[in-house]
């Protein structure tokens, strides 16, 4: 079959492009959205599909883009397969590719990448380099994005591929976000930039315990340790916290956020050690190796929550726990996550018991960060999809992302699965579940783990939420927020990686110790062998460099 002019122009076009993508270093991009090239909209009176005989469609805005063979595009996002509801999940996505295949004539694949050991196993099948995945789903903060655009693995999308392939997501993106998803002036990801969430972490806790207490509610550390002796006493039964061992660093960093106007760099090291402060956010510091006191006096907030008997004697060697799930039954006091995790705790929704089974049931959330103020926006690269570089059909990859993010039939049949079966609209428009729902085998709302392009224009509250409480505390974060202020800076870390490794490793083996009370003599003796082993493993030569490397973005 021929091909229509302008679609040839631009698969020259491509070729050009990919001939260019070598050794790349990336950014994620913005949410992007834009219309159909002017010039194909001008140019699709005169051209024609030889094979069907038909004029192309001057209203589709691919009407001049040669979608003759059908092809699967491989979606490839962190997360455990569907487990109990695969038969509404296949059901969907025979659906969603009825879809996809009328208007791209493309189908969709989803491959997951479960959750134990996924960085190893999703930069593995980035390297593949095979075409085995299209579309990737990544983030700045968590993802790898940068040394995988850095090492070639995501594709340079170019601005003509992005307002030609995916033009409503190069529309919807601001100029602005653009530039955050860019590396060496390439950008290699589409972000989730229109999409309000917060990841900024905290405890969700009974706040009708709290009050119990004598507790309004929870708002400080100080509070926190009175919350969980007074649950210790009074539910003497209970773990207040059944932490797996694993939650050492977040602890610390949620110390420092509220103890500090500290404002960590993502990316670098998984405590989160460096950063700027918010009243001079490019210089370089790292609160836990500097500032001591404030880091004795956490050492032993947790050493006196370990004799409260806030988590299990022998926490270290939990693997995994069921903390979450026991929240929601009444089974613990406390969840330490983030703030997405308690928007579902605070509601009444079916898999909360502790509603239906006690009417006087409250949560609240304590955020890290509150007694400072301290609260920062994410990167609008958190959460982005790029294209693997290895992908054999690009192009329409891009397509089928502008359809799962722009598309409202697409973006609910991915997001909530079909209508009247996982999900259906009650007389206020809000989401809820149809007659004879059975939450074990119908839901399908979040289980194509699709966060890197979620789109409030198109979402639908859920009525089982309690969007009163939600409101209220993003209300307050909004007050109080800053914009992640360093999502231009892609640091180059290959001459420091090794040094990066070291400091990280030797934090994460002393805070293990210190963030669950689990060293022997004084907070003062472990706080200070830690600083002198940070500095021994390299923290001043990695802080000194990062600091030549930020001036150079923004002084």
């Amino acid at each position: 079959m021929k091909k229509k002019l302008l679609a040839v122009l631009l698969a020259a076009t491509m070729v050009t492009g990919l001939a260019a993508c070598g050794s790349k270093d990336s950014q994620t991009a913005a949410d992007s959205g834009t219309a159909a090239a002017d010039t194909a909209a001008a140019d699709s009176s005169a051209a024609t599909d030889d094979s069907a005989g038909t004029t192309a469609d001057s209203s589709d805005p691919w009407a001049n883009v040669d979608t003759s063979e059908h092809v699967k595009i491989t979606y490839m996002t962190t997360g455990d397969r569907p487990s109990g509801t695969e038969a509404k999940f296949e059901e969907m996505m025979t659906e969603l590719n009825k879809i996809l295949t009328e208007k791209v004539n493309a189908e969709l694949e989803i491959y997951f990448i479960p959750w134990t050991d996924y960085l190893t196993n999703y930069n593995l099948t980035l390297a593949q380099m095979d075409g085995t995945v299209d579309l990737v789903g990544t983030g700045s903060d968590w993802l790898d994005a940068w040394p995988n655009s850095k090492n070639g693995a995501f594709l340079e999308l170019s601005e003509d591929m992005l307002k030609t392939y995916a033009p409503k997501t190069w529309e919807s993106v601001s100029p602005e976000h653009w530039d955050m998803c860019k590396y060496n002036g390439e950008i290699y990801m589409m972000p989730e930039d229109n999409y309000a969430q917060w990841v900024n972490h905290g405890f969700t806790y009974r706040l009708d315990w709290a009050k119990e207490a004598g507790l309004d509610k929870v708002d400080s550390w100080e509070d926190m340790t009175e919350y969980f002796r007074y649950v210790k006493e009074a539910y003497p039964d209970i773990i207040p916290w059944d932490s797996d061992g694993t939650h050492h660093t977040q602890l610390a960093g949620g110390w420092v956020a509220s103890h500090t106007n500290f404002v960590a760099l993502d990316g670098i090291s998984s405590g989160g050690l460096w950063g700027g402060t918010r009243d001079d956010l490019y210089t370089v510091v790292t609160p836990a190796y500097t500032d001591t006191d404030m880091m004795v006096e956490f050492a032993k907030t947790m050493k006196e929550w370990d004799e409260i008997g806030v988590w299990r004697t022998d926490v270290l060697n939990v693997g995994s726990t069921t903390n979450q799930d026991d929240y929601r039954v009444g089974k613990v006091a406390a969840e330490q996550h983030h703030t997405q995790t308690w928007t579902g705790l605070v509601s009444p929704t079916p898999q909360n018991k502790i509603y239906q089974e006690d009417p006087d049931a409250e949560s609240g959330f304590f955020y890290f960060g509150q007694e400072t103020g301290n609260v920062t926006a994410m990167t609008i690269t958190h959460g982005a999809m790029a294209v693997s570089a290895g992908s054999a059909n690009p192009e329409r990859a891009l397509m089928v992302y502008d359809l799962m993010r722009n598309d409202p039939e697409v973006y609910h049949l991915l997001c909530y699965g079909i209508q009247g079966v996982s999900w259906d609209l009650n007389d206020e428009g809000l989401r809820v579940e149809p007659e004879g729902y059975n939450n074990d085998t119908d839901n399908i709302n979040g289980t194509t783990n699709y966060w890197w392009g979620r789109n409030d224009d198109l979402e639908i509250r859920s009525a089982s939420m309690d969007w009163e409480k939600i409101d209220e505390l993003y209300a307050e974060y909004d007050s109080l927020k800053i914009d992640y202020p360093y999502g231009q800076f892609i640091p180059e870390v290959d001459e420091i990686q090794a040094k990066i490794s070291n400091v990280n490793e030797t934090y994460v083996n002393y805070m293990k110790q210190i963030a669950f009370g689990k060293y022997t003599g004084t907070a003062e003796d472990i706080v200070a062998q830690m600083q002198a082993a940070l500095k021994q493993a390299g923290i001043e030569e990695v802080t000194a460099e990062l600091q030549t490397q930020l001036d150079a973005v923004y002084k």
